[in-house]
């Protein structure tokens, strides 16, 4: 059974990135464009689930079912879609998650709603805080509940996603990218 567990920030986080974009690189070589760390552990000081998010980006998405076989020789699930319309996704470590990866095609629009939601809790203590708290206290309510986990996180996700996806689109020609 699946534990939800939410940690203080550990600074291996982006170490453990790092290690999986080399890895990506070898299976998929030039195809991916960049590699962004979304998710929690992206953003420093938040508490989060300890699970690496990865977002690659592709030239051809098409491309990316014909390595299904070498991820799973890395330890990932293939989840095809997985109810987003141009994603493929996949997952490693079982009950214990380690790592997602959620790969897109150049240009797709959620690569910016994943990147304005990073980057605007990088910029915004008072709502990582929050946003962080709650993920804790939840985590406690429902430890191996992800369903009520997912479903109390929602309304706070979607305000910050909200302003985030305004603000990127403002901040988005200042070149604020960092990883």
């Amino acid at each position: 059974m699946r534990k939800v567990e939410v940690r203080p920030y550990d600074v291996n986080w982006p170490k453990m990135f790092k290690q999986e974009v080399t890895n990506l690189k070898c299976i998929y070589g030039n195809r991916i464009v960049t590699v962004h760390h979304i998710g929690s552990t992206s953003i420093k000081g938040l508490k989060a689930k300890p699970i690496i998010d990865l977002l690659p980006v592709v030239k051809d998405i098409t491309e990316v079912d014909k390595f299904d076989d070498q991820m799973k020789a890395l330890g990932y699930e293939p989840k095809g879609e997985n109810g987003i319309s141009g994603r493929r996704y996949f997952q490693k470590g079982g009950d214990a998650r380690t790592h997602h990866v959620h790969i897109y095609q150049q240009n797709d629009l959620q690569i910016d709603r994943h990147l304005a939601f990073r980057d605007y809790l990088r910029v915004n203590s008072k709502l990582r805080n929050q946003y962080g708290n709650l993920k804790e206290g939840l985590s406690k309510q429902f430890p191996y509940d992800i369903a009520s986990y997912i479903q109390g996180k929602e309304e706070l996700v979607s305000k910050i996603e909200k302003e985030a996806l305004n603000w990127y689109r403002l901040t988005k020609d200042d070149n604020f990218n960092q990883e």
